[in-house]
């Protein structure tokens, strides 16, 4: 049974509070103790802006993005990023002097994909990653191997919420870690104590949302 949600607030910007739900989930990946609903700080303009300007200044103003390729839903804050990065003196190297805004494709193996029209905008580009969660860092990683194999420099990884502190030697920017929810914890679907103490899973979780079971 899916319990109530929970609110905690950004410990600078209190305009910015993260939904949970605490409980037993199960991610493509693993095992976790807490759902994190995303969804309003990615789709209301004014939540999106904040979380946009919070990450923002995470980047020294020497950093160069040329592009933020968004997963998990996260254009609406990647647009209103691009906005704060170049207001804040963030480079680009684009002709056109501006950032490119994009997401990528995932193809029936599961992997990342950027089609053929999209590849101006990777290749030889610096790339910040933008993305809602990451648990294990696996989505991370695959996410980094992508911009890598269509020649793109990553810039910088940003997530909304992250329990990875880095990944394949990219520090993970983000605006929640496992410190503002303590009891968080993340398990290998072989592990998991909440399964051998036959506590029943409550539903399904990736970043488009979760479906009870």
């Amino acid at each position: 049974m899916i319990q109530e949600e929970i609110k905690i607030s950004h410990h600078i910007n209190n305009k910015i509070k993260m939904r949970l739900i605490p409980g037993h989930f199960a991610t493509s990946h693993s095992h976790i103790t807490h759902y994190f609903d995303m969804t309003m700080l990615k789709i209301r303009q004014d939540e999106a802006r904040q979380v946009a300007r919070t990450i923002a200044k995470q980047y020294s103003y020497s950093t160069i993005v040329d592009t933020i390729v968004c997963m998990d839903g996260c254009e609406v804050i990647g647009a209103f990023l691009a906005e704060e990065l170049k207001q804040n003196g963030i480079m680009s190297m684009n002709k056109h002097e501006t950032i490119y805004v994009v997401t990528p494709e995932i193809n029936s193996s599961n992997q990342i994909i950027f089609r053929d029209n999209n590849k101006v905008a990777i290749t030889n580009k610096h790339v910040l990653l933008l993305l809602a969660s990451a648990t294990t860092g696996k989505t991370i990683s695959s996410a980094l191997e992508c911009i890598q194999y269509y020649g793109g420099h990553v810039a910088g990884v940003s997530a909304l919420f992250s329990a990875a502190k880095q990944v394949m030697g990219q520090e993970v920017h983000s605006i929640f870690s496992e410190i503002d929810v303590p009891d968080y914890k993340t398990y290998t679907a072989h592990d998991c104590p909440l399964c051998k103490a036959g506590k029943p899973i409550d539903a399904m979780v990736n970043s488009y949302g979760y479906s009870v079971i």
